[in-house]
């Protein structure tokens, strides 16, 4: 692991270090990246000693963070996304903040924080996951139909699969069994199932923001019909673009 496995834009967030320091921290972040799912303690050491070497740079601080959401630290991960946020300006971690202040049993705080942002501003993958993430919220607080609610975006639309479509989906569903509309339930998860195998089918990775079509047998299939997918792209083209690092599945 020479640590120039990293990307070429989180390469140069290091340029500000000296070149052996750089190097070292580059070593720490990939092998972060590529242990955080099959050895979640053992990543979170190496971003550790990576935020040591690089405590002012925003990547090995969110790296910090999500090491730690996913070892169950929510406190030191809310700590160190407050610190990345600060660093960097961006507000594209703040689903994962909402997580963490719901892993911290205080859901309302968790409410207020994603209320702090105009979402208009955030990517629309992250909107998708702050949606998830409030409807959590709000289930910790027993309010199951607000939680539906916070679902009900125009990304909620079955004739078309993006990366973040089988999550949002499967969380509808989840959210419409607790309320007892077992049917419509298990057609959203019939839908999540069907947008997983699209994007599999599609042949890019899993990162990417991939459109494929659907095909879903009746018209009335997404509580949006007709609604904007709010990313330039239309419901008839299959294409890609690039996203962030991913950080895990949600605190239930």
């Amino acid at each position: 692991m020479t640590g120039k496995e990293l990307d070429r834009i989180a390469r140069n967030e290091l340029k500000t270090l000296a070149k052996e320091n750089a190097d070292r921290v580059a070593q720490h972040l990939v092998m972060a990246g590529m242990l955080i799912e099959e050895d979640p303690a053992l990543a979170h050491r190496h971003a550790q000693a990576a935020a040591r070497r690089a405590g002012r740079i925003a990547l090995a601080r969110e790296t910090l963070a999500i090491t730690a959401y996913a070892v169950g630290d929510y406190a030191l991960a809310l700590r160190e996304l407050r610190t990345y946020r600060r660093i960097s300006g961006s507000n594209e971690q703040l689903p994962l903040m909402v997580d963490c202040e719901r892993g911290l049993g205080r859901p309302e705080k968790a409410l207020e924080l994603g209320r702090s942002v105009d979402r208009r501003t955030l990517s629309v993958a992250t909107r998708v996951e702050l949606a998830i993430a409030m409807s959590g919220a709000r289930l910790d607080l027993g309010q199951t139909e607000a939680a539906l609610t916070e679902l009900e975006i125009p990304q909620l639309d079955a004739s078309t699969a993006f990366s973040y479509s089988p999550a949002l989906f499967d969380t509808y569903a989840i959210v419409l069994d607790e309320l007892g509309r077992t049917e419509e339930a298990d057609e959203w998860a019939r839908r999540a199932d069907l947008a997983a195998e699209a994007l599999a089918a599609s042949g890019l990775d899993d990162g990417d923001e991939t459109i494929e079509i659907i095909e879903v047998e009746d018209d009335g299939a997404s509580p949006h019909d007709g609604a904007s997918t709010e990313d330039g792209g239309g419901a008839e083209r299959s294409a890609g673009a690039s996203s962030g690092l991913g950080e895990g599945d949600s605190a239930r």
